[in-house]
């Protein structure tokens, strides 16, 4: 029973994957980090989310990427006050996060 675990354990290593996000329009002072936390939880996924001064809001998610590219496509719509305008996103190395944060 615990080689299955230490397997299970190797595969998600395997297949996490990481995107760094970035959100620009009239994403700040609409409750955007709040919604991608909530969303991420309901995704299971790792990482962290915060504005920026540029008015932008950045977030990096670990985890499945259907999953990470499921609160991709949530990014884009974002909260009913919000305007997104556009999204990036650069996939990268996964540093194997655990827990998720608003950054401040």
């Amino acid at each position: 029973m615990e080689d299955k675990g230490i397997a299970s354990q190797f595969i998600d290593l395997i297949i996490m994957k990481r995107a760094h996000i970035f959100v620009s329009g009239q994403v700040q002072g609409v409750f955007f980090r709040a919604f991608v936390s909530q969303k991420r939880q309901s995704l299971g996924l790792s990482g962290w989310v915060r504005n920026l001064p540029d008015g932008r809001v950045e977030a990096v998610a670990e985890g499945q990427e259907a999953k990470i590219n499921q609160l991709v496509r949530w990014c884009r719509v974002g909260p009913p006050q919000a305007r997104v305008q556009s999204v990036q996103v650069t996939w990268e190395e996964p540093e194997g996060l655990s827990g998720f944060e608003i950054r401040y």
